[in-house]
Order: structure tokens, then C-alpha cells, then sequence
């Protein structure tokens, strides 16, 4: 959240033990903590109720199921495309290619005299 890292944590600690001293230090650091303890559980129970009145979790579930819906699409697509390019050529599929070749043979060789 703040993004701080350990060399500034430790200058305000520092910081902290120079204004307080050393007396002061334990009981203001134990006062923060209890204090940000409940700020967070505040912020929490906010954060639940929140939710709970707008129906986040409905909406997260609906969303969670449109994607399984959308990857079993892809995969089924993915199945159908692998077993179309696995089959074999059908004979229908190869039988019009044969006449038109006869009729072009037919056509260069001479007409028969009778």
C-alpha cells in the first residue's frame, strides 16, 4: 500500500526512539499497534458490508461461471477441430474430382467416326 521498505522503517524507528526515548518507545509502539489493529477491523467490517449490499459475491459467482462456460467452449472447439483434421477423407468428399477428370480426358480425345 504505502510500498515501505525495511531502510525506512528502520530511520522512522530511529526517529521514534530519539523523540520518545527509550522509556516511551514500548508503550507508544504497543498504543500504535492496537490502534491500527482496530482501524483495520473497522475498515474490514466496512468492507464486508459493503459487499453484502451490493451483492458482490452473486456477481463474483456469476463471473466465475461465465468463464467456465467460456473455457469448456474453447475446449470443445479445440476437441472437434483435432478429431476433424484426425478423420479420414470422406468419399464423398473425393468422388467429385473424378468425373471432372474424365470429362477433361474425354474432351482431348478425338470424336469417335462411325
Amino acid at each position: 500500500m504505502f510500498d515501505v521498505g525495511f531502510t525506512e522503517l528502520l530511520l522512522v524507528g530511529l526517529v521514534a526512539l530519539l523523540v520518545l526515548g527509550p522509556e516511551r518507545l514500548p508503550v507508544a509502539a504497543r498504543t500504535a499497534g492496537l490502534w491500527i489493529g482496530r482501524l483495520k477491523r473497522s475498515v474490514g467490517a466496512i468492507k464486508a458490508e459493503v459487499e453484502r449490499e451490493i451483492g458482490a459475491d452473486e456477481i463474483r459467482r456469476q463471473l466465475h461461471n461465465e468463464r467456465i462456460l467460456e473455457l469448456e467452449r474453447e475446449m470443445n472447439r479445440n476437441l472437434l477441430d483435432d478429431k476433424l483434421a484426425e478423420a479420414p477423407p470422406r468419399a464423398e468428399d473425393a468422388a467429385p474430382a473424378a468425373p471432372a477428370a474424365s470429362a477433361e480426358q474425354s474432351s482431348q480425345d478425338p470424336p469417335a467416326k462411325p
